[in-house]
């Protein structure tokens, strides 16, 4: 977490605002803003080299690179997004819980979470997609379920640090209840640390999403999905290198751009949770 802090400081931070907006404008404006139909094949033009006509190139089936990378946008962050909130959500609710309890519950949900934690997320996706034939929904159904006993020790961690602090002691003397205590006390004090864990998921979705695309799982076939844009056209390099290329680039400029907000944002969260501890 230093390290990228220390590397969000020195990029403007209207880079990667400007970067993610973008593709926020092409996932909003999708096919109404791609030069052609994503799914139009010219079999007379086949993986033809960036030119005035296409300035991405054409794929082996003829159709236009640009076009599929604008109207792939939505997938590419509506997907990731579900994954982040689902997992937020409950990733929160669970950590406040262990966290808040201690004793028994929390021993009962560690011991269930560590147990998760222990497998490699993005194989196991890879094995239980396969096996039940692939589907988006089932990825980010697993990925949701797998992502989230990390965030739920993350969170936990931030409320172990919290439940002991006077103001907690002082809400359970008055009577305050303890659902009250959670998501009106605790809860704000550790949203940094909710935010920052959310756009890392996101981050986390969108990588993994894309490599069970390549792999041939999630989306189906003929989608405009960066990732298989990877994998149909990792036989082009030799005549349209841009139409491999151009996918990748974006799913890093994606990545690179959440993680250096998700830094920004954190930072600026909890230094204003200390100035008001401070007050």
């Amino acid at each position: 977490m230093r390290a990228r802090a220390r590397i969000a400081r020195k990029v403007p931070g209207a880079i990667p605002v400007f970067a993610l907006g973008l593709v926020v404008i092409a996932a909003l404006g999708g096919d109404w803003l791609a030069p052609y139909d994503p799914g139009a094949q010219d079999l007379a033009n086949t993986a033809m080299p960036p030119s005035g006509a296409h300035w991405l190139g054409t794929d082996d089936l003829g159709r236009d690179v640009l076009s599929r990378l604008v109207s792939g946008a939505r997938i590419a962050l509506l997907g990731p997004a579900v994954v982040a909130i689902g997992v937020a959500v409950l990733a929160t609710v669970i950590g406040l819980l262990a966290g808040y309890r201690g004793g028994w519950v929390d021993s009962a949900i560690m011991r269930g979470v560590d147990l998760v934690y222990a497998v490699p997320p993005l194989l196991v996706a890879i094995v239980v997609v396969g096996v039940f034939g692939g589907g988006y929904p089932l990825a980010i159904g697993v990925l949701i379920a797998l992502s989230v006993p990390a965030d739920v020790r993350m969170v936990r961690s931030a409320v172990l640090a919290q439940r002991n602090l006077a103001y907690v002691e002082s809400a359970r003397t008055v009577g305050v209840g303890r659902g009250r205590i959670l998501f009106t006390h605790l809860l704000p004090n550790v949203l940094p640390t909710v935010v920052a864990n959310l756009l890392l998921t996101f981050v986390s979705a969108l990588v993994g999403l894309a490599a069970l695309a390549f792999l041939g799982l999630g989306v189906g076939t003929g989608a405009p999905d960066w990732g298989r844009m990877l994998a149909e056209n990792k036989g082009m390099l030799d005549l349209n290198p841009a139409a491999m290329a151009a996918p990748a680039v974006l799913i890093t400029v994606v990545a690179a751009s959440v993680t250096l907000i998700g830094d920004r944002v954190y930072d600026r969260m909890a230094a204003r949770g200390r100035d008001v501890g401070r007050a």
